[in-house]
């Protein structure tokens, strides 16, 4: 499958191969969003906690008599009914990780870079470089390009480039070797140089 290679102003540079493989699948939503699932699990910090019954500051000391009272049997103020006891079946420190096999994971990527193919959203620039740091002047020549909401992939960022999109809400960048499913599918639009194809090719094919 061919595509045109455009520039920075919107401008043709030519074509250039996509590999079928990578970017011509018919993609599977499932799978985009089982490694969507798999990386939000990673980002989770999973150090939410209440105090247990073991840990609260509370006597421990029977409250009365076991029988004869009339009332329910207690054996300390620690339990989850009384006020300032501890919480029933809270949560705990624990890590929300869970594997998912590296072939689902690279086939993860594959249906979500040939989803973007799919839908028109994929833009294939010769380079990405600015002559100089200039917000204003890079978000013309991205809006020249259809992008408002981007994600930039590049094999190495050049200085100018990446200080001039920083300031950019609606756009990020991302080297070739950190592309993941989660922020293709986050932004409407990928933007790919052509150093990032091939990186992305050589890593997947």
């Amino acid at each position: 499958m061919k595509t045109k290679v455009l520039t920075l102003d919107n401008k043709a540079s030519g074509e250039v191969e996509l590999n079928d493989a990578i970017f011509g699948l018919d993609p599977r939503a499932d799978l985009i969003q089982r490694v969507v699932v798999w990386q939000l699990a990673k980002r989770r910090a999973g150090t939410h906690k209440v105090l247990t019954r073991g840990e609260i500051n509370r006597t421990k000391k029977k409250l009365y008599k076991q029988k004869g009272t009339g009332q329910a049997r207690h054996g300390a103020r620690s339990a989850p009914l009384f006020v300032g006891g501890a919480k029933a079946m809270g949560p705990v420190q624990h890590s929300h990780e869970f594997d998912l096999p590296k072939k689902v994971r690279a086939l993860g990527l594959k249906h979500a870079l040939s989803s973007k193919v799919k839908e028109g959203s994929l833009v294939v620039l010769a380079d990405a470089k600015a002559a100089a740091i200039k917000t204003g002047d890079l978000a013309k020549r991205l809006g020249k390009l259809g992008c408002e909401s981007v994600l930039v992939v590049d094999g190495e960022f050049d200085k100018n480039f990446q200080m001039s999109a920083r300031n950019l809400a609606h756009v990020s960048l991302v080297p070739a070797s950190g592309i993941n499913v989660y922020d293709i599918m986050k932004r409407d639009k990928l933007v790919l140089t052509t150093a990032a194809l091939k990186a992305i090719e050589e890593r997947l094919a």
